[in-house]
């Protein structure tokens, strides 16, 4: 008689089958629970290795389509793998120039614009309600002077550890970079590989949960690659409509920020608003920043979180509360990698959910059917 038709002669003996159960599914959580800690713990010690890898997975996922349709036609698979990375960086590279290029030749615009906006902002100064006469004005200079000078150390070492992030940050992506040529490479042997090692059946289950991984992987960088170019698509339109100079880079430097969450929306939106005032005053640099505030807001608010949703197979508040996890716990790294960390989760999750129905789908039919009971004589 299976347990949960089972029927107990009294009370005590079905509280303490209740307490025992309870008992043995709490030392199993309490120990997962303590796996989970010294996985985590694991990971922030060597967050140095770990982020290369999750960083050359996502950068795989973005660099396989191509590779795959040349190995299709007969190219090595060396000479793919080569041949998509470096048009990758070839795109990424020409992008970036004509940002500069573009930046540079509106340089001296913005330029005149500036010297115009500070000449205004002294007249006004010096106009009521203020009435801040020439003297006065340079002392106020000579203040902020003495301050800058005062604070020359403390900027001094903010400098330092800003080289310091961002050599790291360098070799973190040099790392990468070299790891997603490998993964290009010699991606398709891993799976038999793996399961060569732990053996066929339990390389079976592994194999169908990488995959699904995978392709969460690559729906995760094309919906990161929608919202990106929805937000400079729009913030580009208001730049164009308040004829603001540099909008085409400003555009470009806004769909590549999207993918650096949180910081690379914010720097791309501050440049717009603070071109806008130089450029074109004080009124198109307030209009400029609502349409930035108003796009950032819709599509940290809404367009990312039900995109991703849907892509992802996740709920909205999943995807919110997993970007403040990661961004709390990892800073940017983290707010970046937590949406397909925790969408990988779930992928698991679901599939042993799966495994758990079939299961006890095949237990149920396997098992006889229970005799019928004849009743008792009254």
């Amino acid at each position: 008689m299976s347990a949960g038709n089972r029927r107990w002669t009294d009370r005590g003996e079905a509280i303490g089958h209740g307490v025992s159960w309870l008992a043995r599914w709490s030392t199993r959580l309490a120990l997962a629970a303590v796996g989970f800690v010294i996985v985590w713990w694991l990971i922030g010690k060597l967050w140095v290795v770990v982020m290369p890898v999750l960083l050359a997975l996502l950068i795989t996922t973005v660099l396989w389509p191509p590779a795959r349709w040349l190995r299709a036609r007969g190219l090595p698979p060396a000479l793919a793998a080569t041949a998509v990375l470096l048009a990758g960086l070839g795109v990424l590279g020409g992008v970036l120039a004509l940002i500069s290029t573009s930046i540079a030749s509106g340089v001296p615009e913005i330029a005149e614009s500036a010297t115009r906006a500070l000449q205004q902002a002294r007249e006004w100064m010096a106009g009521p309600p203020l009435n801040l006469g020439d003297s006065q004005l340079d002392q106020l200079l000579q203040q902020g002077t003495d301050q800058l000078q005062a604070s020359v150390g403390s900027i001094a070492n903010g400098l330092l550890t800003g080289v310091g992030t961002v050599t790291s940050g360098i070799v973190t992506g040099i790392l990468a970079l070299l790891l997603a040529f490998l993964f290009v490479k010699d991606g398709p042997r891993f799976a038999p590989w793996l399961r060569g090692v732990i053996g066929e059946r339990a390389g079976k289950h592994v194999t169908v949960v990488l995959e699904r991984v995978w392709t969460t992987l690559g729906d995760f960088i094309r919906t990161q690659a929608i919202v990106s170019l929805v937000d400079a698509v729009l913030i580009g339109l208001g730049l164009v409509v308040l004829g603001v100079p540099l909008a085409v880079p400003l555009a470009a430097l806004t769909f590549l920020g999207g993918f650096v969450p949180i910081v690379g929306a914010f720097v791309a939106g501050a440049l717009a608003v603070l071109v806008a005032l130089v450029s074109n005053g004080l009124t198109a640099a307030v209009i400029m920043l609502v349409i930035v505030v108003v796009v950032q807001q819709v599509e940290g608010n809404v367009l990312q979180p039900v995109l991703q949703s849907r892509s992802l197979r996740l709920h909205a508040a999943v995807v919110l509360l997993g970007v403040t996890a990661g961004s709390s716990l990892y800073g940017i790294a983290g707010a970046f990698l937590a949406v397909p960390v925790v969408a990988a989760a779930a992928v698991v999750l679901r599939y042993l959910g799966e495994v758990i129905d079939h299961d006890t789908e095949e237990r149920a039919t396997a098992e006889p059917p229970e005799p019928a009971t004849k009743p008792e004589p009254a």
